[in-house]
């Protein structure tokens, strides 16, 4: 079995949300009580920032959604990689760029986990949300929804 490639440090945070703005948080399966919206990496470098929301909106949580549904925040957080996962990329690489969405969804909108990724979900008013959020950007781009929704 050939090894596994080196994760692309470019990733999206996507924060579902309904219309009276409860977000829903998933918990990490490989992080004890790491709550945090959909993220994920490109698969490929010519991936878009778009087609990556989308896929790992419907890998992580079963939500099928086009790109059109996305809204683009125009927003990128630059952070350090956790150094538990600094394995994932290529030696050297320390930070990751990450692109910001939303998408909005019906209230009672199912959600089927990826038990490999994820053991856990709950949806919760903004605020609190931002609060139980593990990552400082997560939790910044949430406080952030109700003026992307205005």
């Amino acid at each position: 079995m050939p090894p596994k490639p080196f994760k692309i440090p470019e990733s999206v945070l996507v924060v579902i949300h309904t219309p009276a703005l409860d977000v829903l948080l998933i918990n990490r399966a490989d992080a004890e009580n790491f709550w945090q919206s959909v993220t994920g990496a490109k698969d490929r470098e010519d991936e878009s920032f778009l087609e990556t929301a989308a896929r790992e909106v419907a890998e992580e949580t079963g939500i099928a959604c086009g790109p059109d549904s996305l809204q683009d925040w125009g927003l990128e957080n630059v952070y350090a990689i956790y150094p538990q996962w600094l394995h994932r990329y290529a030696p050297g690489v320390v930070r990751n760029t990450e692109h910001v969405f939303g998408l909005q969804v019906p209230v009672g909108t199912p959600v089927r986990l990826n038990p490999r990724e994820h053991t856990a979900y709950q949806w919760l008013p903004w605020r609190e949300a931002a609060d139980a959020c593990f990552s400082a950007s997560n939790a910044e781009a949430i406080l952030m929804l109700p003026q992307f929704v205005a």
